[in-house]
């Protein structure tokens, strides 16, 4: 049986990035071995829409690229809006979310998956976006929402898109000269982020040996840009 998170429990921003990446002349839902992609586009190319962690992805996309070229879309929001509604679908108030998405959040993404960027004919794509989400006051949701559930997300605008097609496009995520020493620190300094983004992608970016730790410098590592990737 082919698995699938199947169309029931799949969101609205999850259907219509399928079907926008898909494009004309595909199809999605579409059987490869024992999984089911969420789309082929009619050049062959296969479509995964994936909105958190890239873990689940690592063992499916393998096989997909036995048949051709995989895009991974991975949707970063840059705006949130939430909705609560009542229990018996009563809008209630909307809020923005004070949480603003970034390019670097790709990296929350792969730190669970690092190698998928260096599988051959496997490509990310990152999608800005704006999004909805609407919630219930149902009383089943989380303690930290109060109880109240996530029932569906929403696209409400594009931004711009970021396709990662080599290791070497992971460059632009080290901003320093050939040679020059880094930390994490620096790099949340340089970069305008916080430390534990700047953590996380130095993990992912070291596995995928786009840079090198070199020696450790009191309680920090020390980086350098590797020369080729």
């Amino acid at each position: 049986m082919s698995k699938s998170i199947g169309v029931k429990n799949e969101s609205s921003l999850h259907r219509a990035l399928k079907y926008h990446y898909t494009g004309p002349g595909g199809k999605t839902e579409v059987s490869v071995g024992e999984y089911v992609a969420d789309g082929v586009c009619k050049n062959g190319e296969y479509i995964e829409v994936q909105t958190g962690s890239f873990a689940p992805l690592k063992k499916k996309v393998k096989e997909y690229t036995v048949f051709g070229k995989v895009r991974i879309i991975h949707p970063v929001a840059v705006t949130k809006k939430i909705e609560v509604y009542d229990s018996d679908g009563s809008f209630l108030y909307r809020r923005k979310s004070p949480v603003q998405g970034s390019l670097w959040d790709i990296f929350d993404a792969l730190m669970y998956a690092p190698e998928l960027p260096l599988i051959r004919n496997v490509e990310i794509e990152v999608a800005m976006i704006d999004i909805i989400e609407k919630r219930v006051k149902d009383g089943k949701g989380a303690w930290r929402r109060r109880g109240i559930s996530i029932k569906d997300k929403e696209l409400s605008a594009w931004h711009e898109c970021f396709l990662f097609k080599k290791s070497s496009d992971y460059l632009c995520f080290v901003p320093f000269k050939k040679k020059e020493e880094f930390t994490a620190s620096m790099l949340a300094e340089r970069a305008g982020i916080n430390k534990d983004t700047a953590r996380k992608a130095l993990y992912v970016l070291t596995k995928m040996k786009i840079v090198k730790r070199i020696y450790r410098k009191g309680p920090a590592w020390v980086y350098i840009k590797k020369a080729a990737c």
